[in-house]
């Protein structure tokens, strides 16, 4: 079952249907507070996660008068320890859902949050220590890169030439790129270069403007985020060399999937990693409240190929990513 799909369901429907659980209890008549920390919309995919976790907490707040939520957003991982200390004094919070702005300067604070006696959902940037969260939802990162790689073993011509833009520099970034290099093995691409574009569109336009100078013979591009993605797209633009390469990249904005649905043959295809993960970390947290279903634990969200047969199935044309 797609996700997507299985959100449209009541929410206690939906918990049978993901855990595969017995009996749902009934409403709890005790006010619950719970608490969501995000970034702010930063750039696209977290403009995206921001959406997303206002429109779930819109509807679970009807479906559930039980359920009161504090939602923060931090341009900074200060800021963030802040909101949260501040739930906990003025709010007395009863869960906790948070996506770390940085992982090390939130964990002290989420484990003093825990101590309380309080839930814990940690979502995609896991804490510097092991074990504290009740749930940790995230993306796949190694099937990330793995399907992009299969993608490209299976339809690029022996002997192509392909391009590389890597993340920030973090071990979810590496996760990502050895399992695109080891989805390769077997094949006769050549990987001709492997650079940083920080998950960002103009440091990406930049990075791709020196691949195209450095590289008369391009096949393909593996730009690995939609934000960087669209700058690799410009600079190829600019440089007059549409036609001679294709571009992949991977979250599901939704210019990308429109384009996809269109088959522009530029974009054939994207790599799943949804900001909508953040609904399905507060729609479980808000399960461990009205229901009886064991929703602690890992629930990571594997990626998917998206192409032109079941674009629609991803494309969120009132997101802003």
């Amino acid at each position: 079952m797609e996700r997507r799909n299985l959100l449209k369901l009541p929410l206690a429907a939906a918990a049978v249907a993901a855990v595969g659980v017995g009996p749902v209890l009934a409403q709890d008549a005790e006010k619950k507070i719970i608490g969501v920390a995000i970034p702010s919309a930063t750039h696209g995919f977290m403009g995206g996660l921001n959406w997303h976790a206002q429109q779930t907490i819109d509807r679970l707040g009807k479906a559930y008068p039980n359920l009161e939520f504090v939602l923060t957003t931090a341009g900074d991982s200060a800021k963030m320890v802040n909101d949260i200390e501040d739930m906990i004094a003025t709010r007395n919070i009863d869960a906790l859902v948070v996506l770390p702005f940085e992982s090390e300067p939130l964990t002290p604070t989420v484990k003093s949050v825990k101590e309380a006696g309080k839930w814990v959902t940690v979502v995609d940037r896991g804490l510097s220590e092991e074990g504290i969260e009740d749930l940790y939802v995230a993306g796949d990162n190694t099937a990330f890169g793995r399907v992009a790689g299969e993608y490209f073993k299976a339809n690029l011509k022996p002997g192509a030439q392909i391009v590389v833009l890597r993340g920030i520099p973090t071990t979810l970034d590496n996760e990502r790129v050895d399992a695109f290099q080891k989805a390769l093995e077997g094949s006769d691409i050549k990987i001709l270069d492997m650079q940083h574009g920080n998950w960002n569109r103009d440091d990406a336009f930049a990075v791709m403007q020196d691949y195209l100078a450095k590289y008369p013979k391009i096949d393909a591009v593996w730009a690995a985020d939609d934000d960087m993605a669209m700058g690799v797209l410009e600079a190829i633009a600019a440089a007059k060399r549409e036609s001679e390469m294709v571009v992949v990249g991977g979250a599901g904005m939704k210019e990308i999937v429109k384009r996809i649905m269109d088959k522009d043959p530029q974009l054939p295809v994207d790599v799943t990693y949804p900001p909508a993960l953040i609904s399905s970390a507060i729609e479980m947290t808000a399960l461990a409240f009205v229901s009886d279903a064991p929703v602690y634990g890992r629930f990571i969200i594997g990626s998917k190929l998206i192409t032109p047969d079941n674009a629609a199935q991803f494309y969120f044309p009132d997101s802003p990513f």
